[in-house]
Order: structure tokens, then C-alpha cells, then sequence
């Protein structure tokens, strides 16, 4: 289990921002790793009321379920990683074997049994360093929509908000109000 502060600046991009900027940093759209996101909530959306989110995580044949809870400046991770077998009984709702995350949905009054799989999404990622932070090029496809975003990691966030800001004013991408993925697909979720 990890616990990890997340402290993140993302901003929703144009088909023709993203390929921009790919091609800025000398990337192709095949060059991207494919991620699938797995998101979970209650019938009626408990975790998503108190801002909070759960997934599995499969990158290649590695998984791991991840609780997002809010903090004061961006999320607290709670992380268990899981052996394809854990996740397929996650996904088929038969038990829930991710102990430390398990434990952190109880003190948010949340019972496992509850939670029910709502879909998937995939992401299309490049991560690369950037001025003390990691920058992130997704593109995601989910419930039959499609969207590009530009993510920024770091560890400090007024520095994070100040370089992140700069940066797309250096490649005039205008500020976009850009919701987490889980809420973009949530909105898409419940539109349906």
C-alpha cells in the first residue's frame, strides 16, 4: 500500500493542441503506453459526493486499486497493488482484495460490497520531466467519446501553478475548466 499526495494541474486540449505540442517534444500518438481505468461507485454515487473516486488500474499486466480522497491542495492516493487475479474478482464484484484501500473506503463510511463497476476508460499516455515535474499527454476514449488533456505533476504547488500557467501561455492554449478523468466519464455515465 502507498499513500501519496497528488498535487496536479491539468487543462483540456484541441486534437490539433495535443498533436502540437507531440510534435514540440519530438512524439508520435504511437509512442503513447495505453493505460485502462476501471471506475467503481455506489448505485447512487456516494463516492463521487464526497469528491472522491475509486479505480483499477491496469497498465500491460500490472494492476492496482486507487482511492482518491481530497486534500487541501489536489488528492491523497491510497494505493494497493493487485495480481490480475485480485482485479477479476474486484471487476466481477465476488470480493474485494485490496486490504488498505479497503480499509480507507470504511472510514469513509463506505462498504465494498456496495460499489458496483460503471465502465472503463483508456487512456493514451506520454510522460515525460519537465521543469521539476512530470507532463503528461493523455488521449481518452470512453463511453464513445473521445478527449486530449495536458497534465501537470509536481510537488510544490504554487511553483507547479506558475510554471503550468506559463506554459500555456508559451503555447497560447487558452485555460479550460477541465474536470479529472473520473468525473469526465462520470458526467458521460450518467448522461447515458
Amino acid at each position: 500500500m502507498t499513500k501519496e499526495l497528488e498535487i496536479e494541474f491539468k487543462n483540456l486540449l484541441t486534437q490539433e493542441e495535443y498533436m502540437k505540442l507531440l510534435s514540440v517534444f519530438g512524439y508520435r500518438p504511437e509512442d503513447a503506453h495505453t493505460q485502462i481505468n476501471h471506475y467503481f461507485d455506489t448505485a447512487d454515487f456516494r463516492l463521487r459526493n464526497q469528491r472522491s473516486a475509486l479505480r483499477i488500474r491496469q497498465k500491460g499486466e500490472m494492476f492496482e486499486c486507487t482511492l482518491k480522497t481530497p486534500a487541501e491542495n489536489g488528492y491523497y492516493e491510497i494505493t494497493d497493488a493487485l495480481e490480475a487475479h485480485q482485479a477479476e474478482e474486484i471487476l466481477k464484484n465476488r470480493s474485494f482484495p485490496a486490504p488498505e484501500v479497503e480499509e480507507a473506503l470504511q472510514e469513509l463510511g463506505m462498504k465494498a460490497d456496495l460499489l458496483e463497476p460503471l465502465g472503463s476508460l483508456a487512456t493514451h499516455r506520454i510522460e515525460f520531466p519537465y521543469q521539476s515535474g512530470l507532463l503528461v499527454l493523455d488521449h481518452s476514449e470512453y463511453l464513445g467519446k473521445e478527449d486530449f488533456e495536458i497534465e501537470y505533476e509536481v510537488t510544490d504547488f504554487e511553483e507547479g501553478k506558475q510554471r503550468f500557467q506559463a506554459f500555456l501561455n508559451e503555447h497560447e492554449i487558452p485555460v479550460r475548466n477541465t474536470d479529472k478523468k473520473i468525473a469526465r466519464f462520470m458526467d458521460s455515465a450518467k448522461n447515458r
